[in-house]
């Protein structure tokens, strides 16, 4: 039986990280992610990514406690992240990282995803989490 409801979109992805700071300044800078609500009480920060969120969970707050060992290349959170962005282009886009220190760590020409198919680039933030900048699809 089908649920009585249809996914829309990606609602929010929780992130815990090790340097809530740094993931913060990272998310900002590298992605123009901005700063939604923080709840310093629970070591979270709601960063706005378009129409989706991006929490950031710091380890030693109080959700972060909850959920065992930091992130690592060893025990992960998530296998990545896919985030739409646009426009996409490729050089633009790869000059931006390059200018802020982060390393693209592969491309696809043609990936999978919400739209179909189109192109991607992949990184990483500071503590390791693999991150997916998704573009528009592409005709056959």
């Amino acid at each position: 039986m089908a649920p009585p409801f249809a996914v829309a979109r990606l609602d929010h992805v929780v992130l815990r990280v090790r340097n809530l700071d740094a993931a913060v300044a990272f998310y900002g800078r590298v992605l123009g992610c901005a700063v939604e609500r923080r709840r310093d009480d629970l070591g979270l920060v709601h960063l706005r990514a378009g129409t989706s969120m991006i929490d950031l969970v710091s380890i030693d707050g109080t959700l972060g406690r909850a959920g065992g060992a930091a992130p690592g290349r060893e025990g992960r959170n998530v296998d990545h992240v896919a985030l739409r962005v646009e426009p996409f282009d490729d050089a633009a886009i790869a000059a931006h990282l390059a200018a802020a220190g982060v390393a693209i760590e592969g491309r696809a020409a043609r990936n999978f995803g919400a739209e179909c198919e189109g192109p991607s680039l992949y990184l990483r933030d500071p503590d390791g989490n693999l991150i997916e900048l998704k573009g528009p699809a592409r005709a056959a």
